[in-house]
């Protein structure tokens, strides 16, 4: 990062000039104590044009003494959030811990300052001892059953199991346990729920029981409704949801994560599986070339959705500002910033752009509501109130 002029201007040059002098994966020393700032802009959600200040980490409302500005006449949103992300995972199963570092930073760097780790195999909770990567609220391990989901990934049991397999899982997690829903089907070459009704109603009943939510990946039509009816707390992907599970998310409201990024998959997966599995694949494209006016029935429904890219597996990490540009083509921008940044950050509990709240900021030079592409390359990035990017 720059020297601050004698202005108190990182760069005099105006914010288009940044771009040039970003560093990759700039680190902070948490030893080193945290600089007074000072930002100017547009402050989202509302719009108004105000000054803030960071000190000890949070934002402060009253000018302080000392602030090193960082921008001028930007436009500045809470933190990003990637609520179905998977920092730790490759499409092999567990990382080692210098990848699961990189893929957290390169998270932190595309403005992700707060994720859902829907499932992993491995233990990340050293990341919570480094200040300079992104928060991180995990589900522990998925739960599959054998043969029944990607190879290396889940916890794989049978359905007796289910319930004590939530309470383990529960263990492992900051509040959420991750059920795979569906999946192939090898004997009837489709998809199939994995689990019958009565497991899955006393593992949700049990993981409430022990202040846990559940969320559930979830392909295809078949199953949906007993999810729903146990009291299911979210819903991955979602793809195969209809106007009457539509109308059971909305009464409950149960979230969504539809994975736009991720759905850019459907096509290939479906191609690979022609063969073998020609029903699956058929269905996977239907389910693709749908998913647009199934989403939007949902927004105009009233369902929550949220922004998660599903990276981890086989989608790059640092897309968040590519999801939530592909679901501003389903409710526009207002929508997609939200999803993706302060209704997400309420949603998981955490604040937005308060008083005394943690300074977690992404600042742009363009305005994201006009121009949701802008989302790709934030200008600034503070976190815990430490300017990273």
């Amino acid at each position: 990062m720059a020297e601050p002029s004698p202005a108190g201007v990182l760069h005099s040059h105006g914010p288009g000039h940044l771009h040039a002098h970003q560093q990759p994966h700039l680190r902070i020393d948490p030893t080193a104590p945290k600089p007074r700032l000072h930002l100017h802009g547009a402050v989202l959600p509302d719009g108004e044009v105000r000054d803030l200040w960071v000190v000890d980490g949070l934002i402060r409302f009253e000018p302080v003494a000392d602030a090193v500005t960082i921008c001028r006449d930007a436009f500045i949103l809470p933190g990003f959030v990637d609520a179905h992300c998977h920092v730790g995972l490759d499409e092999h199963g567990a990382v080692p811990a210098e990848t699961a570092e990189a893929q957290a930073l390169t998270d932190r760097d595309a403005g992700t300052l707060l994720i859902r780790d829907c499932g992993q195999p491995g233990d990340t909770r050293w990341i919570d001892d480094v200040e300079d990567l992104p928060r991180i609220l995990r589900a522990g391990r998925h739960i599959a059953r054998p043969r029944r989901y990607i190879r290396g990934y889940g916890e794989e049991i049978e359905p007796d199991d289910l319930v004590g397999e939530a309470e383990r899982q529960a263990t492992r997690g900051d509040g959420w346990i991750k059920l795979v829903g569906d999946w192939i089907d090898r004997g009837t070459g489709d998809l199939a729920p994995l689990w019958p009704a009565e497991q899955v109603t006393a593992a949700i009943a049990r993981a409430h029981e022990l202040g846990c939510r559940v969320t559930a990946h979830h392909f295809g039509e078949e199953g949906l409704d007993t999810y729903l009816g146990a009291g299911i707390d979210g819903i991955e992907h979602g793809t195969g949801l209809t106007e009457r599970t539509i109308a059971m998310m909305a009464e409950r409201q149960v979230a969504l994560v539809p994975t736009m990024v991720n759905l850019e998959n459907f096509p290939g997966i479906a191609a690979g599986a022609e063969e073998k599995f020609p029903g699956y694949a058929s269905h996977m494209r239907a389910l693709y070339e749908r998913r647009h006016q199934t989403y939007r029935d949902c927004l105009d429904a009233g369902v929550p959705i949220y922004a998660g890219t599903d990276a981890g597996g086989v989608v790059p990490h640092g897309l968040i500002g590519t999801e939530m540009a592909m679901l501003g083509e389903i409710g526009g921008a207002e929508f997609a910033l939200g999803a993706g940044s302060w209704r997400a950050r309420q949603w998981l509990g955490f604040s937005g752009i308060a008083d005394g709240a943690h300074a977690d900021l992404v600042v742009f030079d363009v305005d994201p509501r006009a121009d949701l592409g802008a989302l790709r390359a934030p200008f600034r990035v503070v976190l815990r109130g430490q300017v990273v990017l």
